[in-house]
């Protein structure tokens, strides 16, 4: 209490101090203009300055609060605008997209109209194997949509695989780069048949192998069309493989051999195409082993007038029909023409019915006699 005493009486006498202070200057400036005259540039050497200083200080804080309230303001719009911007990247990322889409959907309507004379399923990728290669992968479309193992597939300008393995709803497609793939081809130009192979390690410089094609008078240049081959067991013919980007006379001087660049980016397959029908269906070799047997001729049931064939059921060579000795027997049914009675052995000895050639018959022509010359 004492000390809060002490502390009032100070400034007190502090502020009065103060006040005679100010009376004092103020009555020198009035009375004693040139007495005043030092203490107005003392004055003026140390309070403008701080008052300067102190109109700085104030402008700052105005500013600060005047900048605050907009920077407030531009965090609020920059927000604003950051979440329109987003909105746009995603509106023009869709547009790309539908773009690229649309893009590829119109190569491969121009696909199916190249080969407007195969009917086929439009089926998107939607997994693979391991690795950059699309060298096999699995599509959206099986057998409750007609997809059969061998089905041709094609994408972007020309052939990607062929179908190994179906499911109701999904399909293994084996590509035409994949180490275990080789086809029949033929240089669209010269008609020069190849074959080409499968090699990933090549495909990582974007070509294909070709090889066996005939060294002949016809000239195969950097840039022929190569096509698969009327002769290929299972893909079908006329659908394009590559361009030729080198070519070279194999060491026997017989054949050539050397690369081709494919037509389908492996690296990018989204969308291809199936064709319906398998080679075997379009050229009528599907046939079953059922189908094979009915077509062969049927075998004679008789040997012919040369006596060389045996007829069906019939026993071949000299060995006597079954339940009858070989000593003493006719056919059964001899013709009208025969002394020979049933059961009664020939005067010469030999078995009746047995041709020159040794095949026995049961039916002989008629107007044939048992015993005496074979073979008439």
């Amino acid at each position: 209490m004492k000390k809060k005493n002490q502390t009032t009486n100070t400034n007190k006498y502090l502020l009065a101090g103060l006040t005679m202070v100010c009376i004092l200057l103020m009555l020198l400036s009035v009375f004693y203009e040139k007495t005043a005259g030092p203490f107005k540039v003392l004055a003026n050497l140390t309070v403008i300055p701080m008052q300067q200083g102190f109109n700085k200080v104030g402008s700052l804080l105005i500013d600060f609060s005047e900048n605050f309230g907009t920077l407030e303001e531009a965090r609020k719009l920059n927000k604003s605008l950051q979440a329109q911007i987003d909105e746009l990247i995603m509106q023009n990322n869709n547009l790309q997209e539908e773009k690229y889409e649309l893009e590829r959907l119109r190569e491969l309507y121009k696909l199916d109209q190249n080969y407007a004379e195969y009917e086929k399923v439009g089926a998107r990728v939607i997994s693979k194997d391991p690795g950059n290669w699309f060298s096999s992968f699995t599509i959206d479309k099986g057998s409750l949509n007609g997809i059969r193992v061998d089905m041709n597939v094609i994408a972007g300008s020309g052939l990607v695989g062929i179908v190994t393995e179906v499911g109701p709803t999904w399909a293994t497609v084996r590509s035409i780069i994949d180490d275990s793939s080789n086809m029949g081809g033929m240089v669209l130009s010269t008609s020069d048949t190849c074959i080409v192979r499968g090699d990933l390690s090549l495909i990582n410089d974007g070509k294909m192998r070709f090889e066996q094609m005939e060294n002949n008078d016809n000239k195969v240049e950097v840039g022929e069309q190569i096509v698969t081959s009327h002769i290929s067991d299972k893909f079908l013919q006329g659908i394009l493989i590559g361009y030729v980007s080198e070519v070279q006379v194999d060491s026997n001087n017989m054949t050539r051999s050397g690369y081709l660049t494919p037509v389908v980016n492996f690296k990018k397959l989204q969308e291809v195409l199936v064709i319906t029908k398998t080679k075997a269906e379009l050229t009528g070799t599907d046939i079953t082993q059922e189908d094979a047997g009915a077509a062969q001729p049927a075998e004679t049931e008789a040997g012919g007038e040369d006596g060389n064939g045996a007829g069906e059921g019939q026993p071949s060579g000299n060995e006597p029909p079954e339940g009858q000795p070989a000593e003493n027997r006719t056919g059964e049914g001899a013709p009208s023409g025969s002394e020979t009675g049933e059961g009664a052995p020939p005067e010469d000895g030999t078995a009746q019915g047995e041709p020159a050639g040794g095949g026995a018959q049961e039916d002989m022509p008629a107007g044939a006699e048992a015993g005496g010359t074979e073979g008439q």
